[in-house]
C-alpha cells in the first residue's frame, strides 16, 4: 500500500514575496542575467542521464489490439498494460532520435 505524503508551507507567502515573483513572471526571457550560469557544452549532454525520480502520468483509455497480440502479451504473465506502454515508449524514442 502506497503512502501518501503531503507537504504543507510552514507559513503563508509575505506580500513583499509574492510581489517579486510577480515581477520575475513578467520580466521578458531577454532581460534574465545568465552570466553566473556556464553555458552547458555537447559533451555534457552526452554523458547526461534522466531523472531517476521522474514518473510520467499516466492516461486511461481505450485500445483495439489483435486478439493474439492481447494473447501473446497476456501469456507472458502479470503486467501486459505496462508491456504495452514500455513497447510504446521503446518506438516512440526510436522514432525521436532518428
Amino acid at each position: 500500500m502506497k503512502k501518501t505524503v503531503k507537504y504543507t508551507a510552514t507559513r503563508p507567502m509575505t506580500e513583499r514575496t509574492q510581489a517579486e515573483i510577480k515581477a520575475l513572471s513578467e520580466l521578458p526571457d531577454n532581460a534574465i542575467d545568465y552570466s553566473d550560469i556556464p553555458p552547458l557544452s555537447d559533451e555534457f549532454w552526452q554523458s547526461a542521464a534522466l531523472n531517476p525520480f521522474y514518473k510520467p502520468t499516466k492516461t486511461s483509455t481505450t485500445v483495439r489490439v489483435d486478439s493474439d497480440v492481447l494473447a501473446w502479451l497476456k501469456s507472458q504473465g502479470k503486467g501486459y498494460q505496462t508491456r504495452i506502454n514500455a513497447i510504446l515508449r521503446e518506438a516512440m524514442l526510436h522514432e525521436i532520435k532518428h
